[in-house]
């Protein structure tokens, strides 16, 4: 029992419900039938810290220093007509703390998320549910969709995830001889979306759902992501800018501009709403090296990199680039690779044109896609009250980097201020009851950046970024759950650096993430200090 001592010494308490897991309980776990469409096809026992070796084509881990758990994989059909199956696996640690945690998936990507069921859910002693969406294929394959594969879409849409959770209590409960007391979700980028679809169509599914960088408006998202490529495609057109000029061009003189507006020199913005960065003062003078410098052409490249996407007919579209990112925006959407998941979003889900191309989207293929919402991905309903009304009472936290690459922070600012609107016009109900956003200053797509970006979610631990402690002061994941069993409500989340984010090199410094609207201030000390910051 001596994980259940520690979990609960670092604030993950452990629940009414808990139950005992064994290596002769997995080897006979045989239940049969199962609903939801679900057939069992293996069942293994890992001891604790032995090795654990599993990979598919999107996910894998290889690590000997886990708890004992059972692995128990699924078959599901989705639908019986066509003949559509998913893949599921459930982790079942031996000592389960009596909760149940899904974990999403990235991108187009088709693979059950093995890496954080056993970097996130079985080391905190989830039990852990993950599926591969009704496909294989890695983050940026789509030919799997299509053409005309519409069962593939819907099952990677919402419907393959929708069916493994079901499927997944309910091992659960007859593994343990008891279901779990709460069930949770934790998911970033197409996991965001996910855990933002269950939130509005399935609200019964989970108590709480943590998202971080929801891919949420897939048909906007998609389109803005191809816009990007265009403002500086193809590499000979004159828009184009370098990877070192972005560098080291770019980046230094974005700091020189705005790094210390909020108080402090430290290579991050901490609102990059406040600096109004002018790429004018880059211009090229008569006789300067060109890679020193910028031509109008990239200069008109770079304002409508750093702007909203509206459509001629002024449809918003989606967010813009924000300081602070731009030594990973040539690796994002606007260097010389072409992003793949917008183009074979495009040409397998919406126009089913295997030979589409980035110059072929316009406007009349962004309202089709509209028309279409492929396999009813979209998750941008506002209207929340099903699932954070007294009848549910579910709670949900979501963040995003500042400085990511992928989606724009404009469009998790988007998506909570529309629900905070239909809140207020249509409920008696306050946002902060049941939804909070956190902005990460410096933070890339879901982890990585220079930033106070170890905080507990998904691609961090597995990125060598693990939580300085699994307490709700520092663990998002362990701040839901306080909220949903406890109902403190986290104002902050205390995220740490590493030193060239890796945990081996040591803690570098340590930031609060504050919670939306408010952002973060530093009030005089050591700069490496959360003691030394406020949010305000």
């Amino acid at each position: 029992m001596a994980l259940y001592t520690s979990l609960a010494l670092l604030g993950l308490a452990i629940g009414a419900g808990a139950r005992v897991g064994s290596r002769e309980a997995c080897a006979s776990f045989a239940p049969r039938p199962l609903a939801h469409g679900a057939a069992l096809t293996g069942v293994t026992h890992y001891a604790a810290q032995s090795p654990v070796n599993i990979s598919n084509v999107y996910s894998s881990i290889d690590v000997s220093n886990l708890p004992a758990f059972c692995r128990v994989e699924l078959v599901i059909t989705t639908n019986a007509t066509a003949g559509s199956t998913a893949l599921t696996e459930v982790w079942l640690p031996d000592d389960w703390n009596g909760r149940v945690l899904t974990v999403g998936n990235g991108g187009l990507a088709g693979g059950v998320t093995v890496t954080e069921l056993g970097h996130v859910a079985v080391p905190q002693g989830f039990a852990g549910i993950s599926t591969n969406t009704g496909h294989d294929g890695t983050t940026d394959d789509g030919d799997w969709a299509g053409p005309h594969n519409d069962n593939a879409i819907v099952d990677w849409g919402w419907r393959a995830l929708h069916l493994s959770v079901l499927a997944g209590k309910e091992i659960v409960e007859r593994y343990y001889g008891t279901s779990a007391n709460t069930s949770y979700y934790l998911g970033c980028s197409t996991g965001g979306r996910q855990g933002l679809k269950e939130v509005q169509d399935f609200p019964d599914d989970f108590d709480g759902v943590v998202v971080g960088s929801p891919a949420n408006w897939q048909t906007h998202l998609q389109a803005w992501s191809i816009h990007m490529n265009l403002n500086t495609q193809p590499s000979t057109s004159p828009n184009f800018i370098t990877e070192d000029m972005w560098n080291n061009v770019l980046a230094p003189e974005v700091m020189r501009q705005c790094d210390a507006l909020d108080g402090l020199t430290d290579g991050i913005i901490n609102d990059p709403r406040m600096c109004s960065f002018r790429p004018e003062t880059l211009t090229c003078r008569p006789g300067q090296n060109a890679s020193t410098c910028l031509t109008a052409s990239q200069i008109n490249a770079l304002h409508r990199i750093y702007a909203d996407y509206y459509e001629a007919d002024q449809t918003y579209v989606f967010g813009g680039y924000y300081p602070g990112g731009e030594t990973e925006y040539y690796k994002g959407l606007v260097g010389k690779k072409q992003f793949d998941i917008g183009k074979n979003y495009f040409g397998f889900m919406v126009l089913n044109d295997t030979d589409f191309k980035i110059h072929d989207y316009d406007a009349k293929v962004l309202a089709k896609a509209d028309k279409i919402n492929p396999g009813q991905a979209n998750a941008i309903n506002t209207n929340l009250t099903a699932f954070a009304g007294p009848s549910h009472n579910g709670k949900l936290l979501q963040y995003v980097g500042w400085a990511d690459q992928l989606i724009s922070p404009g469009n998790s600012i988007h998506y909570y201020e529309t629900v905070h609107q239909f809140t207020l016009a249509n409920t008696t109900m306050d946002i902060d009851d049941y939804y909070r956003l956190f902005l990460v200053p410096g933070m890339n797509h879901c982890h990585g950046g220079f930033a106070a970006n170890a905080f507990g979610s998904v691609e961090q631990a597995s990125n060598n970024n693990p939580p300085i402690s699994f307490d709700p002061e520092h663990n998002i994941l362990a701040a839901m759950v306080r909220w949903v069993e406890e109902g403190v409500a986290p104002d902050t989340i205390l995220a740490a650096n590493y030193k060239d984010n890796d945990a081996a090199n040591g803690v570098s410094f340590t930031r609060p993430l504050c919670r939306y609207p408010s952002t973060i201030r530093y009030r005089g000390g050591d700069p490496n200090s959360a003691d030394s910051f406020e949010c305000a």
